[in-house]
């Protein structure tokens, strides 16, 4: 098992290049298995994600190869059937299902796993692929999906939380070869679901709306190759930015899309932080004391979940009292005993965390419990005084491509060692 030690409290200082969103790459690589042409993907992040899609797309029979931030794809023969222990491990491997649907009209993918966060369940996926005309069944912890053909249709997508950005990406992959209009309503409207519709576009799919809460999908009889630069990682940007925060140190942030990120930028500017934005380059500037503000997670272009960790963090040292609440994933509060270990002050009462900031932050060791948890404990040790060990740093690996080489960069002492245990 590997951890990182961090000795804190120095700000950090330099430039910071964003790699390409894992979000985004993620499907768009599903979206390969919808054509027998070669596609190219470029900026594509090298994270352990990443290798893990790899792996299961060539396990479906897939010619791939993975060389800088290049993805190489050829899906010429492909079979229907996912491999178990690769699609249990990671959740947004159940995007292949759609592709596969889509083009051999039948599928089986194990249900997905992923990081420990709360309730994500598959049903609307399921319900678009049923809307479309295939027969689903649960059996022996498999999706099994089969079609004699799929047909447009209208399809209603919104949930408990909101819209589904992988059941939005997912039914709208099986839709491009389906016969007919599918319209999809209450569609998730994040950028990494543009980048998708775009990317399908470019193979030759009719997709319009992407966006909005209405995708219209004509279906076309099959798709052929294209070469393609998926999006900055908005997320990574975010926590780069809160990173530099956190250690009032000045960090210019480069090849992000700042358009994405209005609501972090927001957040962050009433919290006291000082952001100068020059087109795509972002500059995090030292600050005065830190304001208390309150959050709250909701879909895109809300305060978006994946940035509520991180922006704790940083809460945890501004003076007052910070109310965040998360309104996308029940039990995304895991990080919140892990800060206290750092002395952090944070109440938990239902769906809110209360973090009374201020108090000065003291090295310690502590486990990560999934990917932007890791991230917020990363940014919290950097912040605090003494040295920090976080541990399990597996999850940060599936989600920031090389976050410690990129920190020492900006002059934080962050070392990469290997513990024993699980």
């Amino acid at each position: 098992m590997q951890s990182f030690i961090i000795k804190g409290g120095v700000p950090l200082h330099g430039q910071v290049q964003i790699s390409g969103a894992k979000n985004a790459a993620l499907p768009i690589m599903a979206a390969t298995l919808l054509t027998d042409e070669p596609c190219t993907i470029r900026r594509v992040p090298n994270v352990s994600d990443v290798r893990f899609m790899c792996k299961i797309l060539a396990s479906l029979g897939a010619e791939v190869e993975f060389h800088g931030d290049t993805v190489r794809v050829r899906a010429k023969k492909i079979n229907p059937v996912c491999d178990y222990d690769l699609v249990r491990q990671m959740r947004g491997s159940i995007c292949v299902m759609g592709p596969l649907l889509g083009r051999l009209h039948r599928a089986t993918v194990s249900l997905p796993g992923g990081c420990v966060i709360g309730a994500r369940p598959i049903n609307l996926h399921l319900k678009g692929f049923e809307a479309l005309g295939a027969d689903v069944k649960i059996e022996g912890g498999y999706v099994k999906a089969s079609a004699k053909r799929l047909l447009g249709t209208e399809i209603f997508l919104g949930g408990r939380a909101g819209s589904t950005v992988l059941g939005t990406a997912n039914v709208m992959m099986a839709a491009t070869l389906a016969e007919g209009v599918t319209v999809i309503e209450s569609a998730a409207c994040e950028p990494e679901v543009v980048d998708l519709a775009n990317f399908l576009n470019a193979m030759g799919a009719k997709i319009t709306g992407a966006g909005s809460p209405t995708i219209t999908i004509v279906g076309v009889k099959q798709l052929h190759g294209v070469e393609y630069e998926i999006i900055p990682d908005r997320i990574e940007a975010a926590t780069y930015a809160i990173a530099a925060a956190a250690t009032n140190g000045e960090v210019t942030i480069t090849g992000a899309r700042p358009d994405h990120m209005h609501a972090v930028l927001d957040k962050l500017n009433e919290a006291g932080v000082r952001i100068e934005r020059k087109g795509a380059v972002l500059t995090v500037k030292p600050h005065g004391e830190l304001r208390a503000v309150d959050v709250t997670t909701l879909p895109y272009a809300g305060f978006p979940t994946d940035v509520q960790a991180q922006m704790m963090a940083l809460l945890t040292l501004a003076p007052g009292i910070s109310i965040i609440t998360e309104r996308i994933f029940e039990s995304r509060f895991m990080h919140v005993s892990e800060l206290a270990r750092l002395g952090a002050d944070i109440e938990l009462e239902g769906p809110s965390a209360i973090v009374k900031g201020g108090k000065p932050l003291s090295g310690a060791p502590v486990m990560a419990s999934d990917l932007r948890a890791s991230a917020a404990l990363v940014i919290a040790g950097l912040a605090a005084k003494g040295t920090t060990q976080v541990n399990r740093i597996y999850h940060i690996d599936r989600g920031y491509e090389n976050i410690d080489t990129k920190l020492r960069r900006l002059g934080a002492r962050i070392q990469r060692i290997e513990v024993e245990g699980p």
